[in-house]
């Protein structure tokens, strides 16, 4: 696009003016700007001290910018209501006298952060730029055309019942580790698979408030998410939360208070047929400072159904059935079958092709196609989405460590468990250059090569944990596992 189409373009929906055509400057109408300038001196420049005085002066922002639409007649009350009665005192001095200018001070430098956009370096001399030359800063100011419809579906899921980890005869094999990342990230990932987001209990976790953590990273660079922060309550136990089909807008770089933008982000990602994007986000969330408790085999037992919770395949339910035929369940869950609880979900995905292809099916009736032909297309529709389901596996790192104090050996190999039983068929990990975990791909290699089953690796990992727990070891997991890893020898513990 042209430097003069874009202009053209941002007026379309904005209220600015181009000063010429040559240089194509964007600017606020000149009464607005004194308007603006008066709001970002406080309440001593602008005499915005009320609610009262705040819709005046945003009336008189609109009536500048020739707004056609007005405000609601009962607008001014509203105003006056909230401001100056509901609001306390020193709420109402901190939102008057920090929060309203800095609002001003950004509407002021939206042309010149509008122009930096589209890579034009905004002059040292533009009349809105305090902050200096802008070398050609990106800002992620986008602008949405029309797009294709498309969907993001956020699911509470569940788990009612679950295997018994410690039956001794557990004879499923471990899965494949696909790959160990030392560095890099979950959202980068190129394979298909589950995205897990280290969640708090309640969706989004800081997200709103100061938080620049995992999730909260996750939750700002895919901002539909924070949609879910809305209607979703907290996570129960045997509870998480599956969101297909956010959209990534940013990049970024930094973690915590290193945490920054760092461009903008066009999501490359495909379509399913149900019309939501191809990325797959499991909140899941793990238990919050657990110090030595974690050990405890009632918190492995929490940790390792979770986890088995947000991986298990709702396409798979048959399998499951025969994998846990002989089991007995938890007794703390109702007992009911199985297949109860894994049907549910596909009976959404055909509801969501359902919704997604009614368009097109009703004007398929027009052309002559029975309501027969029409529900074989869409049970049709409904099998290849459940038969792509099976490719998808896991891609995870540290969820529970950091700032939740979980250990990184041992949330590895539970979630290691959880994606084996939940017949997944890889799993990615990244480590985030945690020390703990720089032979995590020797470790899995040597697990692997051995034909170890999931009752094995899990009696080991138990074995382990009430040792922690009883004083008798203090050295990691893989260590106590595999002393041969470092020691150089091939002997077994």
């Amino acid at each position: 696009m042209e430097n003069g189409e874009v202009m053209n373009f941002v007026q379309g929906y904005l209220p600015v003016v181009v000063r010429s055509s040559s240089s194509s400057m964007l600017l606020w109408p000149s009464r607005v700007v004194e308007t603006l300038e008066k709001l970002s001196g406080g309440p001593q420049n602008s005499k915005v001290d009320s609610g009262e005085s705040l819709f005046l002066a945003i009336s008189d922002l609109r009536h500048n910018l020739s707004l056609r639409q007005g405000l609601a007649s009962s607008a001014g009350h509203g105003y006056t209501l909230f401001f100056d009665q509901l609001m306390s005192r020193g709420q109402a001095e901190k939102w008057f006298g920090e929060v309203v200018p800095e609002l001003a001070s950004l509407l002021l430098r939206l042309p010149s952060l509008l122009e930096a956009h589209y890579q034009r370096p905004c002059p040292q001399s533009h009349p809105y730029n305090k902050c200096g030359p802008s070398h050609g800063l990106k800002t992620s100011l986008r602008l949405l055309e029309s797009q294709q419809s498309g969907m993001v579906i956020m699911t509470q899921v569940p788990l009612l019942l679950c295997p018994i980890w410690f039956k001794k005869e557990e004879e499923k094999e471990i899965d494949n580790f696909n790959k160990v990342y030392m560095s890099g990230f979950i959202e980068d990932q190129s394979c298909e698979a589950i995205e897990v987001d280290f969640a708090n209990k309640y969706l989004g976790g800081g997200t709103l408030h100061r938080g620049c953590l995992q999730e909260e990273i996750r939750f700002v660079i895919n901002p539909e998410l924070i949609a879910g922060m809305l209607f979703l309550p907290s996570m129960a136990d045997n509870e998480t939360i599956e969101i297909v089909g956010a959209e990534r807008f940013s990049n970024y770089s930094g973690y915590g208070f290193s945490f920054c933008f760092a461009g903008d982000h066009v999501d490359q990602r495909d379509f399913d047929l149900v019309g939501r994007r191809k990325t797959r986000i499991i909140a899941m969330d793990a238990l919050s400072s657990p110090g030595e408790r974690q050990f405890g085999l009632d918190c492995l037992i929490r940790e390792i159904n979770k986890a088995f919770c947000g991986f298990f395949d709702q396409s798979k339910f048959q399998q499951y059935q025969e994998l846990f035929h002989s089991d007995e369940f938890c007794k703390a869950s109702p007992c009911q079958d199985l297949s109860q609880d894994l049907k549910h979900p596909v009976d959404i995905l055909r509801n969501s092709i359902l919704f997604h292809e009614a368009p097109a099916m009703l004007s398929g009736s027009d052309k002559g196609m029975s309501l027969d032909q029409l529900m074989n297309s869409l049970e049709e529709k409904c099998s290849q989405l459940v038969d792509h389901e099976h490719q998808i596996g896991i891609a995870t790192g540290n969820w529970g460590c950091g700032a939740f104090g979980g250990d990184p050996e041992l949330k590895a190999t539970l979630q290691w468990l959880a994606a084996s039983e939940a017949l997944r068929p890889f799993i990615s990990y990244y480590t985030f250059g945690v020390e703990a975990l720089q032979t995590l791909e020797q470790v899995t290699h040597w697990i692997l090569s051995h034909e170890w089953t999931v009752g094995e690796l899990w009696n080991m990992l138990v074995d382990y944990s009430s040792q922690r727990l009883k004083g008798e070891t203090n050295i990691g997991f893989f260590r106590w596992l595999l002393p041969s890893l470092f020691t150089g020898t091939d002997a077994m513990p």
